[in-house]
């Protein structure tokens, strides 16, 4: 049984540097693709929007994570910070997964986070696109998991 910490730092109110570091956690943990340890960062009583689909609570957050991870093969995610404020982090972000069929795609999203004073996302509204594009044209190329330090992000990625 996996053990719920008391906190899940970084704390809000965020500054600069602990909100990219809470943007880098949580891109570290969806890179894992390990649905019931994602769930961990969420509150129990969490609630999302993603695209049209409404979610309540952190069993549906997992339920909905094992879902995606077991429909988006080699799936590689980039988070950046676009702005904070106290309790809260708009992020934008791009991954590129592929499908049963060997299609690939590049999804592009925009997600706006509300934290508990424990650091637990108690909101996650976020906002995407699939843009089917060509292996060839794929920039995410580490190797499954976390995103090397080294590997452009976003903005240098000119995404």
């Amino acid at each position: 049984m996996t053990t719920v910490p008391a906190t899940r730092p970084p704390l809000p109110p965020f500054t600069r540097e602990s909100a990219i570091q809470k943007v880098r956690l949580a891109e570290d943990g969806w890179n894992s693709r390990d649905a019931a340890k994602v769930a961990l960062a969420y509150s129990i009583d969490t609630k999302w929007r993603n695209r049209a689909e409404f979610l309540r609570g952190r069993e549906d957050a997992q339920k909905f994570l094992e879902r995606k991870w077991n429909k988006e093969h080699e799936y590689r995610l980039i988070k950046e910070l676009w702005a904070f404020d106290g309790n809260r982090i708009a992020v934008r972000y791009a991954y590129e997964w592929k499908d049963d069929s060997g299609n690939w795609f590049r999804s592009y999203g925009n997600e706006n986070w509300e934290f508990n004073p424990d650091g637990l996302m108690e909101n996650r509204y976020a906002s995407l696109n699939d843009v089917p594009i060509k292996e060839s044209e794929r920039l995410f190329h580490w190797p499954l998991g976390r995103r090397p330090d080294d590997h452009p992000g976003l903005s240098e990625l000119g995404l």
